[in-house]
């Protein structure tokens, strides 16, 4: 008989294009649209030194655009209406009650499971929830340390490019190595967890002889 195959990660019972959605942002992130995903690229990297030359700051950047952009309507609907012309073709901005119900239904249920992770870890109930916290947090302080959140981002957008595409060129190989990866994690989390159980074996013994 056959060996069993390997277990699969990072969701391989469906294709990547699948499980990232199998529309156009799919097809964008897996190259799929090839001159979209350049020019977008393209554009994160020119932006990206624009900001760090001329000093801008994006929260700086985006209000001045806003403030050129208002100021040119405005501008424009005021002269369009001395002239009798037509004013700029903007359809009426407003957000539909589902959209609304959908973001607040996102948010609730999102904001309810960081709640609940938080009161188990708050009360020692889930050890290995508490590790994945940490972890997580220490990993997002350790790279907030080494750059700011504008490079951060810059560097995720290019990350979301180019991950994706060679993961799906390179599955195979990508696969072996996390499950070698994954099996040697495993051994070194029970033999942490043996040693552990020890240390407690220990005390207890202790606690008794002591009582």
């Amino acid at each position: 008989m056959g060996s069993s195959p390997p277990p699969q990660y990072f969701g391989r019972q469906r294709s990547l294009h699948n499980i990232l959605g199998g529309g156009n942002v799919a097809d964008v992130i897996l190259w799929r649209r090839r001159s979209v995903t350049i020019s977008i690229l393209l554009g994160t990297v020119a932006a990206w030194v624009v900001f760090q030359m001329s000093g801008y700051t994006f929260l700086s950047f985006v209000s001045n655009v806003l403030l050129l952009l208002l100021s040119i309507l405005f501008v424009w609907a005021k002269a369009a209406g001395l002239l009798n012309r037509p004013p700029p073709p903007i359809p009426k901005l407003q957000l539909s009650e589902a959209v609304i119900k959908t973001a607040a239904d996102f948010v609730y249920s999102h904001m309810n499971m960081v709640l609940s992770a938080t009161y188990k870890i708050a009360l020692g109930k889930d050890t290995n929830l508490f590790y994945r916290v940490a972890g997580c947090l220490w990993l997002i302080s350790f790279v907030g340390g080494l750059t700011d959140f504008l490079t951060l981002g810059y560097t995720g957008l290019l990350a979301v490019l180019t991950i994706p595409v060679l993961y799906e060129k390179y599955e195979s190989y990508v696969e072996r190595y996390v499950n070698i990866a994954c099996m040697e994690l495993r051994h070194r989390y029970e033999s942490y967890t043996k040693h552990l159980n020890k240390v407690k074996n220990w005390i207890l013994e202790k606690k008794e002889k002591l009582g």
